[in-house]
């Protein structure tokens, strides 16, 4: 069954609201660019699949700073399928809960398979809407890992996770839908003319802070 597509008075209605939010609480009128762009397939997709459900600054950040550090030859989708086929994920995650290693094999496989190899391989297919739909045929990919992934290798997007859903909340959005809040705080974005990835970041940053004020973040 097809959705029908959002109003787009309503959409944009939304967007306003997140924007005139955004702008009382100090978002930045420039931003530069700061968020985390991973040239390095290992780490990306690494923090792709940590991140869910997991302290990004206590568990996340450092196992994806011991990759770059300890693994820069993990490099490439082509480096990283050999790790897997000799068993040696756990070791590069430095992590042991089989779902997130199994979902880091089941990503590497499929983007093996697909002819993926550098961050810019997959950077190009994240664009294709039949690459990213045969990518949410995984366990455990979601919208969200997506738009995540897509933020991380430098496209412009929002990954709506709960720190999107809560800033809506405040700015008095109601429609819970994915897309239509991604639409949403892309449009805010660029009602505010600021990349949309790094408004994400700015989001996340802030609700962040707002649950634990002694933590400092940096993408």
């Amino acid at each position: 069954m097809t959705r029908s597509p959002p109003d787009r008075l309503e959409l944009l209605k939304a967007a306003r609201r997140v924007a005139d939010l955004a702008s009382t609480q100090g978002v930045p009128t420039t931003y530069d660019v700061r968020r985390t762009t991973y040239e390095h397939a290992g780490a990306l997709l690494a923090d792709a699949v940590l991140q869910a459900g997991l302290s990004y600054r206590s568990v996340v950040m450092p196992r994806v700073g011991r990759i770059l550090k300890e693994f820069p030859d993990a490099d490439r989708v082509s480096a990283l399928i050999c790790l897997v086929k000799k068993g040696c994920t756990a070791h590069l995650l430095d992590w042991q809960h089989s779902t997130k290693v199994e979902r880091f094999e089941h990503l590497v496989v499929f983007l093996h398979k697909a002819k993926m190899d550098t961050t810019e391989d997959i950077r190009t297919a994240l664009k294709s809407d039949a690459f990213c739909a045969d990518l949410l045929l995984l366990d455990g990919v979601g919208p969200k890992t997506i738009d995540y992934m897509a933020c991380l290798v430098g496209i412009e997007s929002i990954a709506v996770d709960r720190h999107i859903r809560t800033f809506a909340a405040r700015a008095g959005v109601n429609n819970g839908d994915y897309d239509f809040l991604k639409n949403a705080f892309c449009y805010a974005a660029d009602l505010l003319s600021i990349s949309r990835r790094e408004f994400d970041a700015w989001v996340w940053s802030r609700e962040a802070r707002q649950e634990s004020p002694q933590l400092t973040l940096v993408f």
